[in-house]
């Protein structure tokens, strides 16, 4: 009996010290980030750091920012940073493989994104490699904005929008009335192409269609390994999205040098279109792009200008007819504007679009609840004071978005979507960034808009949307979408 007890009392005691050197050692490997990123800051500026967790080892917090985002509760992830150490806007992690600060506040996001004497892009290495070195995810503040000032204004340029929309609107359409004929079809799927011919339009006009096929396929591949960790072995994401990137360059060179044999044989200086821009481009120094700055450029430009027009334009057709009341009002408001057109007009006018005041916070409304893009990143260039705490020289800077997009205090009741909540308001700066914010702002936010405005239009004057599974479970990563890309049908209600 008491050799029992003995025994008892000592497993007791051995399960006790497993426990407690469980405990030790999660301990320790928990503040191993935190003693390597942190020594070299010095005292001081440790006490101004934000709160928060560096994770574990190597991975620091991506398997628990993983998790979060594929349970259908991602805002979980930074839910459990606030209920740890509230409401601070500020808090350290470590992600992506390397030491950050999350910032989650309209005024901390409006500072990071704003003040380019302190911030610069901080782009994780995956994103990089794959969008290129020598697009604007990589380029310096000077070099970025000579670019950009190149291609802005021949993308979101009110002569450049108006010419736009006469081929945007005729090939809504063609496909609007190829679906209605196709029966079962992957909307998003059929969105995607639909928008990658409008963004091949403006950029590459004149290449065929086996060029823009080839180019779609690979794109999808690209941008399922642009946020994922780069780890370049065969199963992974990152690892088919560098495959693709290959087969994007091979094809992108062979325009770009088939165009500068034109031109060097043609002496015309007409530009056909984006390629022929850049090709052309100079700064006041004479230096033009190289082959690689152009490949570059258009794979950043291709990728962003269809896949959130894409992602938005399926989104603003689901909630609303998922919302009878809201889809008759943009019905009505669509309606109007064709009553009132001349009787020698035909098709819609840049002019009409801008008319579409309920269909725009009906797009407003669908581009914050989801959040094409839920962060973005910076570096700081040197220690920097924000919010009251320091964000450190070198450290990188996930802006939020969701975070600011769900604020309850901005947007009552914020996962409700509700285009109402626009009228007659005006988000305060930085709480409202569909498109980011500062002079790296979305240079093609003008033509997605509009894309969506001509599609809705025609969609809510002549069809409706029956999902097959309106309850699809959703997927975050790399967008939000649901895991059955709305596999549906369009019908045609009006002949």
């Amino acid at each position: 009996m008491y050799s029992r007890i003995l025994t008892a009392v000592w497993d007791s005691r051995v399960l006790w010290g497993i426990l407690c050197g469980w405990l030790a050692l999660k301990w320790v490997a928990k503040s191993v980030n935190c003693w390597y990123y942190e020594r070299k800051l010095g005292a001081g500026k440790r006490k101004q750091l934000p709160p928060g967790d560096f994770g574990w080892p190597f991975i620091g917090n991506m398997l628990s920012f993983l998790r979060a985002f594929k349970t259908d509760n991602p805002e979980s992830f930074m839910s459990k940073f606030v209920q740890r150490y509230g409401h601070t806007g500020l808090y350290k992690v470590h992600m992506f493989g390397n030491p950050s600060i999350v910032v989650t506040t309209a005024e901390a996001c409006r500072k990071v994104l704003t003040d380019d004497e302190c911030f610069k892009p901080g782009w994780p290495t995956s994103t990089v490699n794959l969008i290129g070195k020598k697009s604007f995810v990589g380029l310096s503040h000077e070099e970025h904005r000579w670019l950009r000032k190149l291609t802005a204004a021949p993308i979101n340029g009110p002569e450049a929008l108006s010419l736009y929309t006469k081929y945007i609107e005729e090939n809504v359409v063609k496909a609007l009335e190829k679906w209605e004929t196709m029966g079962q079809i992957e909307v998003l799927t059929e969105l995607r192409r639909l928008t990658f011919k409008v963004i091949m339009h403006i950029f590459l006009s004149s290449e065929g269609e086996g060029v823009r096929e080839l180019l779609e396929r690979e794109y999808t591949n690209l941008n399922y390994g642009v946020r994922a960790m780069a780890i370049n072995i065969p199963g992974f994401a990152y690892h088919r999205a560098i495959k693709a990137r290959k087969k994007l360059v091979e094809t992108l060179q062979s325009v770009v040098t088939e165009r500068r044999e034109q031109k060097r044989t043609n002496a015309s200086t007409s530009k056909r279109d984006m390629m022929d821009a850049l090709l052309d481009a100079k700064d006041e120094l004479g230096r033009r792009l190289t082959d690689e700055e152009i490949i570059d450029v258009l794979i950043m430009y291709l990728n962003a200008g269809h896949e959130s027009s894409a992602h938005t334009t399926m989104w603003a057709a689901i909630f609303l007819q998922k919302n009878p009341d809201m889809f008759n009002k943009a019905k009505a408001e669509q309606e109007e504007i064709v009553r009132n057109r001349p009787p020698d007009q035909e098709g819609l006018t840049l002019k009409e679009v801008r008319k579409m005041e309920y269909l725009d916070k009906v797009i407003d409304e669908t581009l914050r609840v989801i959040t094409f893009s839920l962060v973005v990143f910076r570096e700081a260039m040197k220690d920097v004071h924000v919010c009251g705490y320091t964000i450190p020289k070198g450290w990188k800077v996930l802006v939020w978005f969701r975070s600011v997009h769900f604020d309850p205090e901005t947007y009552p009741d914020p996962k409700k979507f509700d285009p109402s909540r626009w009228d007659g308001f005006t988000p305060k700066a930085g709480s409202f960034l569909p498109f980011g914010a500062g002079s790296r702002l979305c240079p093609g936010n003008e033509l997605a808009k509009l894309e969506i405005a001509v599609f809705l239009h025609y969609f809510l004057l002549n069809y409706r949307l029956e999902q097959h599974d309106p309850d699809s479970p959703l997927m975050y990563i790399p967008h939000t979408r649901p895991k059955d890309n709305c596999w549906g049908r369009i019908r045609r209600v009006t002949s």
